[in-house]
């Protein structure tokens, strides 16, 4: 894989090519990967394997027409056809007004911010072998496990850069490292599965592999012997393995792409109160090891630490640079992009500050409550913000667990589940998008 030097002088010297060709303007972006990893099931070596890839994007304009190209060629003289051709792409492409690179002035400038996001040490497969055992070994030993689905490790490495005619150039480097185990409970038709899993950005991070089997194990034995469950409407409380969720919808209907499209439920919401007072929501792309920390975004536009909820009040929408022109705003530094195609927009480490009250102290406060552990469909209308999922979870009442539950569904409308949710004390930083478990304290729950 490229170093960062290597990394640098190969996006500039495409967007230097692209140039000299007669582009009015162009960017680059570069990627790398490497990756190991290894799958096993009842204890025995199922897969293993190592995957390396490199690849280069670089878009040009001509005027406000542009075209994107891509290859895993680096050779000059094959740069500069590609370039070459893609500058007779643009002049044949239609034209868009919202087209070109962001403004300078709001480019990202050395020196850039650093997370602490590159683990120097690669594991050797043995080693990753070893942690994949000992996750499925703790699981088959929770009483109740009667199979296995599997278990795995990962090991990667990857880096990007990019590179604009406007006058930026940075490259960003980061490691992650992951650990997942799935089991089966129970016999014949009565059997149910569960999992975990942990990735981190260093080795010494990730949890231990005992503790993420035996949880595994245990998740997939409470979920043994569900009961029956009488439909209408009930408090739900959202566990944070799915609670996430929630906040994933949010983050889609403040893409400024919706908002320009006028694709959102929460289209005319700006500057209102759409959460509870006292509700905030963070995008902060600077915490240290965080698995979507960045010092720039996918366009070389500066980041900023954001409450895109403030006391329940939505603050703006997450714009690149197109959107953003669309909207009559800036850029807001959460562009995104893959090595074809132009940015989109999304957000850095996303999550919703923790409440007051614990997730038990919840519980215990209604005389019938949901626990939602697991979601399944894709039932969310982004325009309206109708809500309707397949679900299981545990049925409570008066604080006390009565059952399981599963093959149900779970149904309501995000603006109103935004109005009203709650979101529960005991914070974890564990995914790029985190949320504590939430309440919501309503919702309509049937048979799937």
């Amino acid at each position: 894989m490229r170093d960062q030097q290597q990394t640098r002088d190969l996006v500039e010297q495409a967007v230097e090519l692209a140039q000299r060709a007669g582009a009015d303007s162009a960017d680059a972006v570069f990627a790398a990967s490497r990756s190991s990893a290894v799958q096993i099931r009842m204890g025995s070596l199922e897969d293993v394997h190592r995957s390396e890839a490199e690849a280069i994007g670089i878009r040009v304009f001509a005027g406000q027409r542009s075209a994107t190209v891509s290859t895993s060629d680096f050779d000059s003289e094959s740069l500069s056809e590609l370039v070459g051709r893609a500058i007779e792409m643009a002049r044949q492409a239609p034209e868009d007004s919202y087209a070109g690179l962001a403004p300078s002035e709001l480019l990202a400038k050395p020196p850039f911010a650093e997370f602490d996001d590159w683990d120097p040490v690669e594991p050797e497969p043995k080693a990753l072998q070893q942690l994949a055992l000992e996750a499925e070994g703790a699981a088959l030993g929770v009483k109740g496990v009667t199979n296995s689905n599997g278990s795995g490790t990962s090991s990667g490495a990857s880096i990007r850069g990019i590179a604009t005619s406007g006058g930026f150039s940075g490259i960003a480097r980061s490691t992650t490292h992951s650990l997942s185990a799935s089991v089966v409970a129970g016999e014949g038709a009565g059997m149910q599965r569960d999992y975990d899993w942990h990735s981190a950005r260093h080795a010494a991070d990730l949890e231990d592999a005992a503790t993420i089997g035996t949880r595994a194990g245990e998740r997939a034995v409470a979920r043994l012997n569900p009961i029956k469950l009488k439909p209408g409407p009930m408090a739900v409380l959202y566990e944070p393995r799915v609670s996430t969720g929630l906040l994933g919808h949010f983050a889609q209907a403040i893409a400024g792409s919706a908002i320009a499209r006028k694709s959102s439920f929460l289209q005319d919401k700006l500057g209102e109160q759409i959460f509870a007072r006292g509700v905030n929501i963070m995008d902060d792309p600077f915490r240290p090891r965080g698995l979507r920390s960045r010092a720039f975004d996918a366009e070389g536009v500066t980041v900023r630490r954001l409450a895109l909820i403030k006391d329940g009040v939505l603050t703006g929408w997450i714009a690149e640079t197109a959107s953003a022109r669309q909207l009559g705003i800036l850029p807001t530094g959460h562009a995104v992009r893959g090595i074809s195609g132009a940015p989109g927009s999304g957000p850095s480490n996303f999550y919703l500050e923790a409440g007051e009250r614990s997730a038990e102290a919840i519980i215990a406060s209604y005389p019938r409550l949901l626990v939602l552990t697991e979601l399944i469909g894709q039932g969310v209308n982004p325009v309206t913000g109708d809500y309707s999922r397949g679900a299981s979870g545990f049925l409570y009442e008066n604080g006390e667990k009565v059952g399981a539950v599963s093959e149900i569904t779970v149904a309501s409308n995000l603006v109103e589940m935004f109005t009203n949710l709650e979101p529960a004390s005991g914070l974890e930083f564990r995914q790029g998008i985190d949320a504590p478990s939430i309440l919501v304290p309503e919702m309509m729950v049937g048979s799937a």
